[in-house]
Formats: C-alpha cells, structure tokens, sequence
C-alpha cells in the first residue's frame, strides 16, 4: 500500500466504560465514511486517567486480552474496514498488569499488541504502582496498511525507542497518549511542555524519515483527593510526515482528524537523507551504558 488515510480520535472522558466506547465507535464509523484505513486512539481511552493516585480498587478495571473491550473494537474493525489502534488496562494475571496498545485489522483480527515499555512515576502519573513494564520488545505489527510501530505515551520521549521499531521495518510510529499540564503550571511552563512534547516526536519522524501519529486527550480530570492539583490534558493531537511536516493537528477540545500519507515519500526522504547508511553501530556500545560515568 502506498497511500493511507489515517484518522486520529481526541476526546475526553465521558463518565463510564459504556459511554466512552460508544463515542469511540461513533467516531471511527466517521472516519471510515470519510475514507479512512486506519484508526488510533488515545492511551486508556476506556476510563478516566487513573493513574493520578494509586488505589488498588482501580485494578478492578483491567480485562484480559482477548476480552470485551478488544472484541468490541474488533467488531468495530471488521464493520468499517478500518485498522484500529485502541489502548488498554491489560489483566495478565492475579497482580500482573500491563499498559497495552491493541492492533485490530480490518477484518476484526487481533493483528497484535504492543506493551508499553517505559512507565513514569512522576506527581500525578503514578504509572509504576498499575503497569508492569512490557516485555513484548520494540516490534512492528504487521497489518492490512503496512507495518505499525505502535508505542504508548511516556515511549514519546526516548529516541532509542522510535529508532528500534524503524530498523525493525515499522511503515509509520504511533503513539496513544495521556499528557496534560498539572493546575499549578503557569502560561509560560505549559508552552514549553506542549512545544517540547510535539517537537520530540516530529523529531522522531525526522531521524527516521518515518509519519508519526500521536492521539491525546482533553479535558479537565480532578485529582481524587481535592487538596491536590488535577491534570488539564492538552490534546493537540497531529500527524506529520517523514520529515516532521505537520499534516494535521487537533487543538485542545474533542476532535477527530485526518491526513493522507505517501508512504513512498518515506523512502524518498532516505534517500537524500540516508540517516541509516551513516550510523555508526561500530561505536554506540555505550548505549547500553545507564550513564558514563567513570
């Protein structure tokens, strides 16, 4: 395939499991009349974000994998045609939980899944304490559109990561996402994390010469415990091209959005930027080095 419409979802909660996957289905039934092949939704998209206290009645929210959640996206895939890209609260087993991106094909199977690798514990995103940390590795999942390299949220920051799904032959990088800004962030401190945010990864597009989607979430979600700051997430969704180009992007209230890619612009773009032929994998042995200190 050498042209792909894509579509991305950003949303906000909209109070309960039910609620949110019927939007979700409203949605993706949009994009497909609009003419769109493959769909990504935002990181958790069934529930608010969570993770802003640790409370382990929230486990009571995970399912397996195949389970409800996946095979109502998987209905979903199989009566537009679309390739799907949903976010899950994974139950592995008793007390083993992960972050997972599932990939459903257009004919309703379960292509594959991705498990979110790097896991923040940060105030206010206390990921470590609900997320066991994949162990699925950085691999393309193979699809009706071309192979994805789907990644999740706090993925967006290491270059290490986007790098690994491009020499694994990944077609385009996706990122389902839950960032925001805390209430106690200033003006000035909330356009350097929004701009940091899209920069990085149109620069993950650049170094690869591969698209990048990243679909994130709106909406004012309070923190559970009313003394503490709550989290505005920022949408600003988007699509660029192999050379960070923005194709299109959302601003911070629900939207759906679209974009056409060639993906023979992506070999194009290597090879009058051949990033692959010049890396020096003969001197990066320190990479696998936590720090250089002596």
């Amino acid at each position: 395939m050498t042209e792909l419409n894509v579509a991305l979802i950003q949303d906000r909660d909209r109070g309960s499991v039910q609620a949110n996957l019927q939007q979700i289905e409203a949605q993706v039934r949009k994009a497909a009349q609009q003419g769109a092949q493959l769909v990504l939704l935002q990181e958790l998209h069934n529930s608010p974000y969570f993770c802003q206290q640790q409370d382990t009645a929230v486990f009571d929210l995970a399912e397996p994998i195949p389970g409800p959640s996946s095979e109502r996206l998987s209905r979903l895939a199989r009566e537009t045609g679309t390739v799907i890209v949903g976010s899950l609260f994974e139950r592995r087993a008793a007390g083993l939980y992960h972050n997972t991106a599932v990939v459903l094909d257009r004919d309703g199977r379960l292509a594959g899944r991705y498990r979110k690798m790097h896991i923040p514990d940060d105030p206010g995103f206390n990921e470590k304490f609900y997320f066991t940390p994949g162990d699925l590795g950085f691999e393309p999942i193979d699809t009706a559109v071309g192979r994805l390299g789907v990644l999740v949220c706090w993925d967006q920051w290491y270059p290490e990561a986007a790098r690994l799904m491009a020499l694994a032959g990944a077609d385009l990088l996706l990122y389902p996402t839950a960032i925001g800004w805390s209430a106690e962030d200033d003006q000035d401190e909330q356009a350097r994390q929004l701009d940091a945010w899209r920069t990085v990864q149109r620069g993950h597009a650049v170094a690869n010469a591969l698209p990048v989607l990243a679909s994130n979430r709106v909406g004012y979600e309070a923190h559970p415990e009313p003394h503490l700051p709550g989290i505005q997430f920022w949408g600003h969704s988007f699509i660029c091209g192999p050379q960070g180009e923005l194709l299109a992007e959302a601003d911070e209230t629900a939207a759906l959005i679209q974009a056409r890619l060639d993906l023979r612009h992506n070999e194009q773009v290597r090879r009058i930027w051949p990033f692959f032929r010049d890396r020096r994998v003969d001197a990066y042995g320190d990479l696998f080095r936590r720090f250089r200190d002596e």
